[in-house]
């Protein structure tokens, strides 16, 4: 765990190394998010989930990293711990319009899976561009995800089809929620990110967030939907 720890604590100093003042100039922008629970005595459990996000825009272009992990763990025993990264590149061909390339990674130690991963280009449309409190996205495409299990590899075809909508309500509180569907020829996977986050100060703010993921086929003895549920400071560079 204190290995873990360590290396999360690197990857956040990496992630934050730089000035504001450059980031701005250059079109970046960097947010972290972090939360953790320790309890020892009769029940001895640590939990610890962070994210990074990344985006950089560069005329027409927009690039976007991130990066979620989770680990959990009781009486010394490993629970639960996951990585899943993505990387994605927008051209914008009008205001209303986007092409989009995307990659992700995941490594679910419980999930029964090695690891999945994907690749997939999608033409994307902009909505509610009249509207100053909300913002809305829709994309869908096709690709290709890779899955390894017990050693082997295996491939299929997907179509996948995502929504991003974000609600300000107030000056201190967003509303955002993340949809995406990718049918495969072997297995569907289904995702949600619903979340709230308050801002507290200028650059840090307090988010409650629920994830859901569904796979519609697993290996033997395992779930089809995981869920996390989480409290976590947001910080904003």
């Amino acid at each position: 765990m204190k290995l873990l720890i360590m290396l999360v604590l690197s990857f956040l100093m990496f992630f934050i190394g730089g000035t504001a003042v450059a980031q701005q100039q250059n079109g970046i922008t960097r947010e972290i998010e972090v939360g953790a629970l320790f309890t020892s005595g009769n029940t001895d459990e640590q939990a610890l989930n962070f994210a990074g996000n990344m985006e950089i825009v560069r005329d027409r272009w927009e690039y976007g990293f991130t990066i979620d992990g989770l680990y959990t763990s009781s009486d010394n025993e490993t629970k639960g711990q996951r990585f899943y990264g993505v990387s994605n590149a927008n051209y914008a061909f009008s205001e209303d319009t986007f092409f989009q390339a995307r990659a992700s990674h995941e490594d679910d130690r419980f999930s029964g899976y090695d690891s999945q991963s994907d690749l997939t280009f999608s033409i994307g449309s902009r909505l509610l561009q009249n509207r100053a409190d909300m913002d809305l996205s829709l994309d869908a495409g096709i690709g290709i995800r890779w899955s390894r299990l017990n050693g082997s590899d295996f491939d299929e075809p997907i179509l996948r089809i995502a929504g991003d909508y974000e609600w300000i309500l107030s000056n201190s509180a967003t509303f955002s929620q993340e949809l995406a569907i990718e049918y495969g020829t072997d297995s569907n996977i289904y995702r949600s990110d619903t979340g709230i986050t308050t801002q507290i100060l200028e650059n840090l703010s307090l988010r409650f967030s629920l994830r859901l993921k569904h796979q519609t086929e697993v290996p033997a003895g395992r779930n089809e939907t995981d869920s996390e549920t989480a409290v976590t400071f947001v910080m904003e560079f």
